[in-house]
């Protein structure tokens, strides 16, 4: 489980095909204090590490993840957005994050008001996912409020130091993002959806 609050970015810095499956060598400033099958969160894709060595490691991502997240397009040099798994004990400064990514979404617009962003995303509706007015949605693996919700859009609000200390400071107009939404929201539509809304009322 994680929080959607990043810890630091990733480099990846070699990308290997293995059937249809992608290994990546990734550097971070904390692989030497992690361990081998530990999870950690790739721009809100959960993986697990299975090499690490000096201050990188490698973890792979199966085909499944690189056809439904941003992970497929991934090249060597970009960066990404890390977490790792929450720890007991510790404060819960985001939100419920699984690391199971719904779908992707595109960067529709930016816009830069008083030192802060405004960033509009668009996304699939007809996939289901569904989203509430201050709700909370993980782009990226980065826990944010939306606003002015649509039926395939929504809105955030980015301050200075996360377009600084995670990789929306690359994003542009056409950008994919992963998107995970909210898993309570989920839960709750699910149920709606199986016809469990006359036994709630009741």
């Amino acid at each position: 489980m994680f929080t959607g609050i990043i810890e630091a970015l990733g480099t990846i810095i070699n990308i290997t095909e293995k059937g249809s499956n992608k290994i990546f060598t990734i550097e971070a400033p904390f692989s030497q204090e992690m361990k081998e099958n530990d999870s950690l969160s790739h721009n809100g894709v959960c993986l697990t590490i299975e090499k690490i060595k000096g201050h990188s490691y490698q973890a792979t991502a199966v085909r499944e993840t690189l056809v439904k997240t941003n992970l497929g397009s991934i090249q060597t040099g970009d960066i990404v957005n890390l977490e790792r798994a929450m720890a007991s004990g510790y404060r819960f400064d985001g939100h419920i994050v699984q690391g199971h990514v719904d779908q992707t979404g595109t960067c529709a617009g930016i816009e830069e008001v008083g030192g802060s962003w405004l960033i509009d995303f668009e996304f699939d509706a007809s996939k289901g996912n569904y989203l509430v007015e201050k709700g909370s949605v993980c782009i990226d693996g980065v826990s944010l409020t939306v606003f002015n919700v649509t039926g395939n859009s929504f809105r955030v609000t980015i301050i200075p130091h996360t377009m600084q200390a995670t990789n929306f400071k690359n994003m542009k107009v056409g950008t994919t993002v992963n998107l995970e939404f909210d898993v309570v929201g989920k839960y709750i539509k699910r149920l709606f959806d199986l016809g469990y809304k006359d036994a709630i009322a009741k």
